[in-house]
């Protein structure tokens, strides 16, 4: 389920925008609020994927996912956030048809993308700690990089099929309105894919990295104790990727923090009921709110984010054979 369903057809009736019902002053700060959230999002995302794309001692699995989230929040920064921080100010679709269907079908791709793509971190995760010595011989950055584009593909395809389907590219949109159409079984289809398969995989797979990373972290304090100068390659190797796999935890547990209040709305409260589609307008604001926060918790938690972005405010970036520089 994605923004702004409706469960049954459009039915037009005579619909003016309401007027400003708040001072200049506050309607100059929203307008303002909103252009800093969305240059936020934006620049942040842009710093993760020119950081990832750039240094190629970033070019690994894990920050190859880590770029295609960047790049569908950098998505929902440009096509998606500024258009619903504006609906929710005016209370007023005023950005016509054709940009209405062109935001409900980014809104839709860039949620399944991005909902996809944190089940595939949880899984590339549970991989590389479970069977490490068959993520290191089969997981490459280029099978990442195949397995991510099919994300994408899927998303696309699955995307412009509902939304045909229901016909939500041929439906008269309501003027002042921006809804789409999606009947029961293809919402019910859509709650499938888009939220509970790959939520519950998310949660089953990360509760098995984290005792996983437990027990792993256990064996490694006995071997210590038995065998102070053995294995400490295998020691780091093993330290690294229980690590790795705690930060991406974190990302994972403020996605679904994030995600999860707009879905438990989308639920319980219908669409019809006005007196507490306030309730629904705070779950969407929490749910684009993980597009911002994802690159605060990389530069928090991540030292290569943080020494590429030294890198590139220095303007270091420019400098020959920049993208060999040691980040790590």
């Amino acid at each position: 389920m994605h923004l702004s369903a409706v469960n049954q057809s459009i039915v037009c009736q005579e619909y003016l925008c309401p007027g400003r019902s708040v001072s200049l002053s506050v309607y100059v700060v929203l307008y303002v609020a909103t252009a800093a959230v969305s240059l936020l999002t934006v620049c942040g995302n842009l710093l993760v994927i020119i950081s990832v794309s750039h240094f190629k001692q970033l070019h690994t699995p894990a920050n190859i996912l880590i770029l295609s989230l960047a790049v569908s929040d950098l998505l929902t920064g440009v096509a998606v956030m500024p258009f619903q921080l504006i609906l929710l100010i005016e209370s007023c679709w005023t950005s016509g048809p054709v940009m209405c269907v062109v935001f409900n079908f980014v809104t839709f791709q860039a949620t399944s993308v991005s909902v996809h793509t944190v089940a595939l971190i949880a899984i590339d995760r549970f991989l590389a700690l479970s069977s490490p010595f068959l993520y290191s011989q089969k997981i490459s950055p280029t099978v990442i990089c195949i397995v991510t584009l099919f994300n994408w593909l899927f998303s696309l395809i699955y995307n412009f099929t509902l939304m045909f389907v229901n016909g939500n590219f041929t439906n008269v949109m309501c003027p002042g309105k921006c809804v789409y159409v999606i009947d029961g079984v293809s919402s019910f289809i859509d709650l499938l894919i888009v939220f509970l398969m790959p939520c519950t995989l998310i949660i089953i797979l990360y509760t098995h990295v984290f005792v996983i990373a437990k027990r792993h972290a256990t064996a490694i304090r006995a071997l210590q104790v038995h065998n102070s100068t053995g294995s400490s390659k295998n020691r780091v190797s093993d330290k690294s990727e229980r690590k790795a796999a705690i930060l991406l935890g974190i990302l994972v547990i403020v996605f679904l923090l994030c995600l999860l209040p707009y879905y438990i709305c989308s639920l319980v409260i219908p669409y019809s009921n006005a007196d507490l589609f306030y309730v629904r307008n705070v779950a969407v604001i929490f749910f684009f709110l993980n597009s911002i926060i994802n690159p605060i918790i990389y530069a928090l938690f991540y030292p290569w984010f943080q020494k590429s972005l030294k890198l590139i405010f220095t303007f270091k970036v420019f400098n020959k054979d920049s993208s060999l520089m040691n980040v790590l």
